[in-house]
């Protein structure tokens, strides 16, 4: 068997891996810029803009229109991935706790408020989950404040 003897200089190899990461920067730029544009689409908008209007109907606050449609996308996002998935109702369950950490931590039972913003995305992006996901809620032990 025999080797190749190496050619190149040592000043092109320098030239080469010079290039090489200028071009591999820009690409990482194009493809950053190009990510965030797509997941801004007029889609995305429309849908955040629905979300707005269904949690000022129930008389929350809602974030901007444009972050919205950044985290949640079209399709909405991690909320929509499998919100029927034991992982998820176990996140879900692990916001519904009294907000101390470590061996402090304990459930309660929340408002039913609490629910109303992640019922509220399900709705407006991933309908077809929504029914098993409202069984999920309505079988937690929630209180009702006086009002709405």
């Amino acid at each position: 068997m025999s080797t190749h003897m190496e050619s190149s200089t040592k000043r092109g190899r320098s030239v080469l891996y010079i290039v090489s990461m200028i071009l591999l920067v820009v690409f990482a730029v194009v493809a950053l810029l190009t990510f965030r544009q797509a997941r801004e689409t007029q889609q995305s908008l429309a849908k955040a803009d629905q979300l707005i209007a269904t949690i000022d109907a129930a008389g929350g606050t809602a974030p901007s229109r444009e972050q919205i449609a950044r985290v949640l996308g079209d399709d909405g996002g991690a909320v929509c991935a499998n919100p029927n998935d034991a992982l998820s109702r176990a996140t879900f369950l692990s916001q519904l706790t009294n907000g101390a950490t470590g061996p402090g931590n304990r459930p309660v039972i929340a408002n039913a408020k609490i629910a109303l913003g992640e019922l509220a995305i399900i709705k407006v992006y991933c309908p077809d989950k929504l029914a098993e996901f409202q069984q999920f809620i309505d079988g937690l032990k929630t209180y009702h404040t006086g009002g709405a």
